[in-house]
């Protein structure tokens, strides 16, 4: 047993106990080879569950990203299209309030999430369907509110577009400018993949990726595996307001008009086999999935993220993080946590799974790192120092942050400074530059950013990788 097991294994318990974590998977291969791997907890509560291994499937949320990313690079290998083309190329029906700038949106503004769009509600409408069959809908502590009733359903690729088009709002800026998270961006890669290789999204990656690359037991519907599968049931939590209790909640949110975004399911032995091809330059084992300019074009920077952290296609890149490029991504849904993650110049790729949502997967991925660093666990992969800030300045800033997605947010001055209310938490702002800030996201910070109009008042905020417009103040929630 490597000598920093042990101690990582005493910090993930901790970690895992604190986060109420049912069922966890976690491993790691160096130069292709599984060099460790653990299972912690169930599969379960009830008296048959089993013990979590190396094939237990897990959802991946937001980790799918990546496989998009992968589809589309594959097509453009194969001349059918380029990333750069302008995205009316393939869906000329598709709509902004700016006509010029609908124009100039390409693939690859899609891929990076710098199209300009501000998060929309058609995640909730695109998994309305699954979520009315769910009788916990409405208590899943994603930091979302939002109203199931009042939502119009989005069941196909089609209805995405039309309903998106049809949106009045205000583009972050024009595209390539603003980096902000959208699944809509991911849902349309989706319907461009769908139109130029003529058979479904999933068909597309079924045939691609997951069969070349040998994943057996990865698919976007339980009825697509195995029948021996092993799957981990959902469990999801109440808000922390509501008192954070985890309970067994089985039913799966599909978004079939977006799957592109977030809803393969996977295990650590199928994601250990993907994370080859970018260990490789392309290759799992003798299967040639990409190029190596490929490999190069999804794990290059093309915008930035924080000041830490860059955005490839589908990926998170870090340049000097535990000794080296750290490249990941996270997902998350009702009853899913998970982390992938690769450092390309040390031959080393992982991946952490869970059951529940909110759960600590990115802390582990870098307490792994850390203790295989002969670091502490808890240290954190980025430092932020420190900012003078004036109260002038912070009063600002003060406002209610929202976006049409279902996060409202509102900024408050408090004794020692500003706070950030989410679903009635509030967690303090540590001024790290100006109108940047960072707040204590489980193990370690997460930066937050203002922006603000040529006058100086504040119009937006950054938040969770996504700009929230702010809005007038409801009395009740003013609070200088």
């Amino acid at each position: 047993m490597a000598k920093w097991v042990q101690s990582f294994e005493e910090y993930a318990k901790q970690l895992l106990e604190k986060g109420k974590i049912v069922g966890a998977s976690m491993g790691l291969a160096e130069n292709g080879e599984l060099s460790y791997f653990q299972g912690f907890g169930l599969t379960d509560n009830t008296e048959d569950a089993q013990a979590v291994t190396v094939d237990t499937v897990f959802g991946i949320g937001s980790v799918t990203k990546v496989f998009t990313c992968v589809a589309v690079m594959q097509l453009q290998e194969a001349g059918k299209l380029s990333v750069h083309d302008p995205v009316v190329k393939y869906i000329p029906e598709l709509r902004t309030p700016n006509e010029a700038h609908t124009r100039e949106i390409t693939i690859h503004h899609l891929m990076t999430h710098t199209a300009g769009f501000p998060a929309f509600d058609t995640l909730m409408g695109a998994m309305k369907r699954s979520m009315e069959n769910d009788p916990h809908n409405g208590t899943f502590s994603s930091g979302l509110e939002f109203d199931l009733d009042k939502m119009e359903a989005i069941d196909t690729k089609d209805q995405f577009v039309a309903y998106i088009s049809g949106l009045d709002y205000e583009l972050l800026g024009p595209p390539g400018t603003q980096f902000s998270y959208s699944n809509d961006s991911f849902a349309l890669l989706g319907v461009i993949i769908e139109r130029v290789s003529e058979i479904s999204y999933e068909q597309f990656v079924k045939e691609n990726i997951l069969d070349p690359a040998g994943m057996t037991r990865s698919a976007f519907l339980l009825e697509d595996l195995p029948q021996d599968t092993q799957v981990a049931t959902l469990f999801t939590r109440k808000s922390a307001a509501d008192g954070g209790e985890v309970y067994r909640s089985p039913s799966w949110w599909d978004a079939p008009s977006m799957r592109a975004g977030g809803k393969l399911k996977s295990t650590i032995h199928d994601l250990l086999r993907f994370t080859e091809i970018f260990r490789t330059g392309g290759l799992v084992g003798t299967k040639r999935i990409l190029t190596e300019e490929s490999v190069r074009q999804i794990t290059l920077a093309h915008t930035q993220m924080n000041p830490y952290q860059g955005y490839g296609y589908g990926l998170m890149i870090a340049s000097d993080c535990h000794g080296g490029q750290l490249i990941e991504h996270g997902g998350a849904v009702k009853g899913v946590s998970a982390q992938l993650f690769f450092l390309p110049e040390r031959n080393l790729t992982g991946a952490v799974l869970m059951n529940v949502d909110g759960g600590p997967a990115a802390d582990l991925m870098h307490g792994m790192l850390n203790e295989i660093n002969e670091k502490p666990a808890n240290t954190p992969p980025f430092v932020y120092p420190d900012y003078e800030v004036s109260t002038e300045a912070l009063t600002s800033l003060v406002g209610f942050y929202r976006s049409s997605e279902g996060a409202n947010v509102t900024v408050e001055i408090q004794e020692n400074g500003l706070v950030l209310k989410l679903l009635g938490t509030g967690v303090p702002l540590r001024p790290v530059g100006e109108d940047s800030f960072v707040w204590k996201r489980g193990e370690n910070d997460s930066f937050v950013r203002f922006f603000r109009d040529e006058t100086g008042a504040s119009i937006r905020l950054f938040v969770g990788g996504r700009q929230l417009i702010k809005s007038p103040v409801k009395k009740e929630q003013a609070t200088v």
